[in-house]
């Protein structure tokens, strides 16, 4: 029987923001069927480095991984939007110091999933819905450093990708600024039943060339 392990943080794990709605993992389950398995190893507030501790409590009926992490990896680093600085180049610098580190984490998050031979599909970071316009633009920005890193791992290694940006892009789909509702879960359980069953015709796809 396929079974599917959701990796990662509250963006699987958001039971606790539905309010009494269902989470992902139980829309997974839905969605997928009879004939199919799903369970949640995600942890709210999990990082990159607490993926390889997930990956080493599989079950050993595993058969497909979906990872979502790096969320909170970007949250830790909110305080350099406000920090001073002299120009806008080394503001510049100061991201891309934090990108060039988040790489080298969620690459270790990837290889920890990889190392079990199992097919692995990852989801980028969405931009999250803040009150704020200019804080929300701001932080789609920043975001923007995360997730480029995300899909540059996902294309060394030929990983599918959910971009969550897409999946999750109204003020219904979230439960609070960064967490998903039970409207915004069903939208991201229905990418991965698309992922997991080879997709539906509403499902949209793009081909990334390389060489």
């Amino acid at each position: 029987m396929p079974h599917v392990i959701l990796l990662g943080d509250s963006i699987f794990d958001n039971g606790r923001y539905t309010r009494g709605g269902p989470d992902v993992v139980s829309q997974v389950r839905e969605l997928l069927g009879a004939g199919w398995e799903a369970t949640l190893l995600a942890v709210d507030g999990s990082t990159t480095e607490e993926v390889a501790g997930q990956v080493a409590r599989l079950p050993n009926t595993a058969t497909h991984l979906v990872l979502s992490v790096g969320g909170n990896n970007a949250l830790m680093h909110l305080g350099i939007l406000d920090a001073p600085t002299a120009t806008v180049a080394s503001s510049l610098e100061t991201l891309a110091d934090v990108a060039a580190a988040f790489v080298t984490r969620y690459r270790a998050a990837v290889d920890a999933c990889s190392k079990t031979r199992l097919p692995l599909t990852v989801c980028t970071i969405y931009d999250g819905c803040f009150e704020d316009a200019a804080f929300q633009r701001i932080a789609s920005t920043t975001l923007a450093l995360f997730n480029d890193a995300i899909i540059r791992v996902a294309v060394e290694r030929a990983l599918p990708v959910i971009d969550l940006r897409f999946v999750c892009a109204r003020p219904e789909d979230y439960a609070n600024p960064i967490e998903p509702s039970s409207i915004g879960g069903e939208k991201i359980a229905r990418a991965i039943v698309g992922v997991m069953t080879g997709g539906t015709p509403a499902m949209c796809s793009t081909r990334i060339v390389i060489a």
